[in-house]
Protein backbone atom coordinates (compact mmCIF):
# COMPACT_ATOMS: atom_id res chain seq x y z
CA UNK A 1 0.00 0.00 0.00
CA UNK A 2 2.72 2.60 0.78
CA UNK A 3 4.25 1.96 -2.66
CA UNK A 4 0.88 2.35 -4.38
CA UNK A 5 0.16 5.50 -2.38
CA UNK A 6 3.55 6.93 -3.31
CA UNK A 7 2.93 6.16 -6.99
CA UNK A 8 -0.47 7.87 -6.84
CA UNK A 9 0.97 10.91 -5.08
CA UNK A 10 3.75 11.12 -7.67
CA UNK A 11 1.22 10.99 -10.52
CA UNK A 12 -0.91 13.71 -8.93
CA UNK A 13 2.13 15.92 -8.37
CA UNK A 14 3.21 15.49 -11.98
CA UNK A 15 -0.31 16.33 -13.17
CA UNK A 16 -0.58 19.35 -10.86
CA UNK A 17 2.77 20.98 -11.55
CA UNK A 18 3.32 19.81 -15.10
CA UNK A 19 -0.14 20.40 -16.55
CA UNK A 20 -2.80 21.95 -14.31
CA UNK A 21 -0.82 24.95 -13.03
CA UNK A 22 0.65 25.98 -16.43
CA UNK A 23 -2.76 25.66 -18.12
CA UNK A 24 -4.64 27.67 -15.46
CA UNK A 25 -2.03 30.42 -15.53
CA UNK A 26 -1.94 30.52 -19.34
CA UNK A 27 -5.49 29.72 -20.52
CA UNK A 28 -7.54 29.78 -17.33
CA UNK A 29 -8.88 26.24 -17.69
CA UNK A 30 -7.70 22.64 -17.99
CA UNK A 31 -9.19 19.18 -18.27
CA UNK A 32 -7.78 15.69 -17.86
CA UNK A 33 -9.30 12.41 -19.00
CA UNK A 34 -9.19 9.05 -17.18
CA UNK A 35 -8.82 10.83 -13.85
CA UNK A 36 -10.01 7.97 -11.64
CA UNK A 37 -9.85 5.08 -14.06
CA UNK A 38 -12.68 2.89 -15.29
CA UNK A 39 -13.38 0.89 -12.13
CA UNK A 40 -13.44 3.79 -9.67
CA UNK A 41 -15.28 5.99 -12.16
CA UNK A 42 -18.03 3.38 -12.51
CA UNK A 43 -18.33 3.19 -8.72
CA UNK A 44 -18.87 6.96 -8.53
CA UNK A 45 -21.39 6.80 -11.38
CA UNK A 46 -23.28 4.01 -9.61
CA UNK A 47 -23.54 6.04 -6.41
CA UNK A 48 -24.71 9.15 -8.30
CA UNK A 49 -27.33 7.13 -10.17
CA UNK A 50 -28.63 5.74 -6.88
CA UNK A 51 -28.97 9.28 -5.52
CA UNK A 52 -30.95 10.18 -8.64
CA UNK A 53 -33.18 7.10 -8.66
CA UNK A 54 -33.89 7.43 -4.92
CA UNK A 55 -35.26 10.92 -5.47
CA UNK A 56 -32.51 12.78 -3.62
CA UNK A 57 -31.96 15.33 -6.40
CA UNK A 58 -34.10 18.46 -6.37
CA UNK A 59 -34.64 21.15 -8.98
CA UNK A 60 -31.75 23.60 -9.11
CA UNK A 61 -33.80 25.84 -11.36
CA UNK A 62 -33.42 29.59 -11.17
CA UNK A 63 -35.34 32.16 -13.15
CA UNK A 64 -34.93 35.82 -13.94
CA UNK A 65 -37.38 38.34 -15.34
CA UNK A 66 -36.55 40.09 -18.60
CA UNK A 67 -38.99 42.49 -20.28
CA UNK A 68 -41.76 41.12 -18.13
CA UNK A 69 -41.02 37.52 -19.16
CA UNK A 70 -39.75 34.99 -16.63
CA UNK A 71 -36.81 33.18 -18.23
CA UNK A 72 -35.38 29.89 -16.98
CA UNK A 73 -31.66 30.06 -16.16
CA UNK A 74 -30.95 26.42 -15.35
CA UNK A 75 -32.75 23.12 -15.69
CA UNK A 76 -30.66 20.68 -13.68
CA UNK A 77 -31.55 18.66 -10.59
CA UNK A 78 -29.04 18.75 -7.74
CA UNK A 79 -28.13 17.61 -4.27
CA UNK A 80 -25.23 18.53 -1.99
CA UNK A 81 -22.99 15.89 -0.37
CA UNK A 82 -19.80 15.95 1.66
CA UNK A 83 -18.78 12.36 0.89
CA UNK A 84 -19.28 10.99 4.39
CA UNK A 85 -22.88 9.97 3.79
CA UNK A 86 -23.65 6.26 3.67
CA UNK A 87 -23.33 4.98 0.12
CA UNK A 88 -21.03 7.78 -1.04
CA UNK A 89 -17.65 6.17 -0.39
CA UNK A 90 -16.56 6.36 -4.03
CA UNK A 91 -17.61 10.02 -4.20
CA UNK A 92 -15.50 10.62 -1.10
CA UNK A 93 -12.51 8.97 -2.81
CA UNK A 94 -12.99 11.31 -5.79
CA UNK A 95 -13.16 14.37 -3.53
CA UNK A 96 -10.04 13.27 -1.64
CA UNK A 97 -8.06 13.04 -4.89
CA UNK A 98 -9.29 16.42 -6.14
CA UNK A 99 -8.43 17.95 -2.75
CA UNK A 100 -4.92 16.55 -3.01
CA UNK A 101 -4.54 17.78 -6.59
CA UNK A 102 -5.59 21.31 -5.64
CA UNK A 103 -3.29 21.31 -2.59
CA UNK A 104 -0.37 20.47 -4.89
CA UNK A 105 -1.31 23.33 -7.22
CA UNK A 106 -2.08 25.90 -4.54
CA UNK A 107 1.43 27.20 -3.92
CA UNK A 108 1.95 27.93 -7.61
CA UNK A 109 -1.34 29.68 -8.30
CA UNK A 110 -0.90 32.76 -6.14
CA UNK A 111 -3.87 31.75 -4.00
CA UNK A 112 -4.28 30.66 -0.41
CA UNK A 113 -6.72 27.76 -0.74
CA UNK A 114 -7.76 26.28 2.60
CA UNK A 115 -11.35 25.16 2.06
CA UNK A 116 -13.92 24.12 -0.50
CA UNK A 117 -17.66 23.76 -0.85
CA UNK A 118 -19.61 20.58 -0.46
CA UNK A 119 -19.94 18.61 -3.68
CA UNK A 120 -22.88 19.46 -5.93
CA UNK A 121 -24.19 16.34 -7.66
CA UNK A 122 -26.14 17.44 -10.74
CA UNK A 123 -28.27 15.77 -13.37
CA UNK A 124 -29.66 17.31 -16.54
CA UNK A 125 -32.58 15.00 -17.32
CA UNK A 126 -32.17 15.01 -21.10
CA UNK A 127 -35.19 17.12 -22.01
CA UNK A 128 -33.20 19.94 -23.60
CA UNK A 129 -32.40 21.61 -20.29
CA UNK A 130 -29.19 23.59 -19.92
CA UNK A 131 -27.73 26.48 -17.95
CA UNK A 132 -27.48 29.93 -19.51
CA UNK A 133 -24.20 31.84 -19.74
CA UNK A 134 -23.05 32.89 -16.28
CA UNK A 135 -20.06 33.42 -13.99
CA UNK A 136 -19.74 31.23 -10.90
CA UNK A 137 -18.24 34.00 -8.76
CA UNK A 138 -19.11 37.44 -10.17
CA UNK A 139 -19.06 39.25 -6.80
CA UNK A 140 -15.90 38.11 -4.97
CA UNK A 141 -17.58 35.50 -2.75
CA UNK A 142 -14.32 33.61 -2.32
CA UNK A 143 -14.67 30.87 -4.93
CA UNK A 144 -11.51 30.78 -7.03
CA UNK A 145 -11.31 27.36 -8.74
CA UNK A 146 -14.25 25.37 -10.11
CA UNK A 147 -13.74 21.61 -10.52
CA UNK A 148 -16.25 19.49 -12.45
CA UNK A 149 -16.07 15.71 -12.74
CA UNK A 150 -18.14 14.20 -15.55
CA UNK A 151 -19.81 10.79 -15.52
CA UNK A 152 -21.35 10.25 -18.95
CA UNK A 153 -20.54 7.04 -20.80
CA UNK A 154 -20.69 6.98 -24.61
CA UNK A 155 -21.50 10.68 -24.81
CA UNK A 156 -21.92 12.01 -28.34
CA UNK A 157 -22.07 15.80 -28.34
CA UNK A 158 -23.55 15.97 -31.86
CA UNK A 159 -26.46 13.81 -30.76
CA UNK A 160 -26.70 14.54 -27.03
CA UNK A 161 -25.58 18.20 -26.86
CA UNK A 162 -24.66 19.14 -23.29
CA UNK A 163 -21.35 20.87 -24.04
CA UNK A 164 -19.92 23.17 -21.42
CA UNK A 165 -18.85 26.22 -23.43
CA UNK A 166 -16.33 28.58 -21.84
CA UNK A 167 -15.99 32.17 -23.11
CA UNK A 168 -12.48 33.10 -21.85
CA UNK A 169 -12.32 36.79 -21.01
CA UNK A 170 -10.55 38.85 -23.65
CA UNK A 171 -10.10 35.93 -26.04
CA UNK A 172 -11.45 35.58 -29.57
CA UNK A 173 -12.30 31.90 -29.13
CA UNK A 174 -14.59 29.71 -27.06
CA UNK A 175 -13.68 26.38 -25.48
CA UNK A 176 -16.17 23.53 -25.86
CA UNK A 177 -15.79 20.80 -23.23
CA UNK A 178 -17.64 17.52 -23.76
CA UNK A 179 -18.95 16.02 -20.49
CA UNK A 180 -17.17 12.69 -21.04
CA UNK A 181 -16.99 9.90 -18.47
CA UNK A 182 -14.05 10.21 -16.04
CA UNK A 183 -13.07 13.69 -17.26
CA UNK A 184 -12.07 16.33 -14.69
CA UNK A 185 -12.33 20.01 -15.68
CA UNK A 186 -10.81 22.88 -13.70
CA UNK A 187 -11.17 26.62 -14.36
CA UNK A 188 -11.02 29.97 -12.59
CA UNK A 189 -14.40 30.69 -11.00
CA UNK A 190 -14.38 34.46 -11.47
CA UNK A 191 -15.19 36.74 -14.41
CA UNK A 192 -12.32 35.31 -16.47
CA UNK A 193 -14.51 32.34 -17.39
CA UNK A 194 -18.14 33.01 -18.27
CA UNK A 195 -19.63 29.66 -19.32
CA UNK A 196 -22.84 27.88 -20.21
CA UNK A 197 -24.21 24.34 -20.34
CA UNK A 198 -25.79 23.83 -23.73
CA UNK A 199 -29.11 21.95 -23.98
CA UNK A 200 -28.75 18.27 -23.11
CA UNK A 201 -30.78 15.60 -24.88
CA UNK A 202 -29.58 12.66 -22.80
CA UNK A 203 -29.23 12.22 -19.03
CA UNK A 204 -26.09 14.15 -18.06
CA UNK A 205 -24.34 13.68 -14.70
CA UNK A 206 -21.60 15.77 -13.10
CA UNK A 207 -20.11 16.52 -9.68
CA UNK A 208 -18.88 20.06 -8.99
CA UNK A 209 -16.84 21.51 -6.14
CA UNK A 210 -15.55 25.04 -5.61
CA UNK A 211 -12.30 25.89 -3.84
CA UNK A 212 -12.06 29.10 -1.85
CA UNK A 213 -9.36 31.74 -1.75
CA UNK A 214 -9.11 32.17 2.03
CA UNK A 215 -8.50 35.94 1.98
CA UNK A 216 -11.33 36.70 -0.43
CA UNK A 217 -13.64 34.34 1.46
CA UNK A 218 -12.89 35.99 4.78
CA UNK A 219 -13.53 39.44 3.29
CA UNK A 220 -16.82 38.27 1.77
CA UNK A 221 -17.95 36.90 5.15
CA UNK A 222 -16.95 40.17 6.87
CA UNK A 223 -18.97 42.21 4.37
CA UNK A 224 -21.96 39.91 4.86
CA UNK A 225 -21.76 40.27 8.65
CA UNK A 226 -21.53 44.05 8.36
CA UNK A 227 -24.46 44.14 5.95
CA UNK A 228 -26.55 41.94 8.22
CA UNK A 229 -25.69 44.03 11.29
CA UNK A 230 -26.53 47.29 9.48
CA UNK A 231 -29.81 45.82 8.25
CA UNK A 232 -30.79 44.78 11.76
CA UNK A 233 -29.88 48.19 13.14
CA UNK A 234 -31.96 49.87 10.43
CA UNK A 235 -35.00 47.77 11.30
CA UNK A 236 -34.82 48.40 15.04
CA UNK A 237 -37.71 50.44 16.47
Amino acid sequence: MPFLQHALDSQLESLALGQVVPALLDRGFFYVDHFLGDIAGHMVLGQVKRMHYCGLLNDGQLARRSNGVCRSIRGDQITWVNGTERGSEAVNFLLTLIDKLISLCEGQLGKSIRARSKAMVACYPGNGAGYVKHVDNPNADGRCVTCIYYLNKNWNAKEHGGLLRIFPEGKSYVADIEPLFDRLLLFWSDRRNPHEVQPSYATRYAITVWYFDSEERAEAKRKFRDLTANSQEGSSP
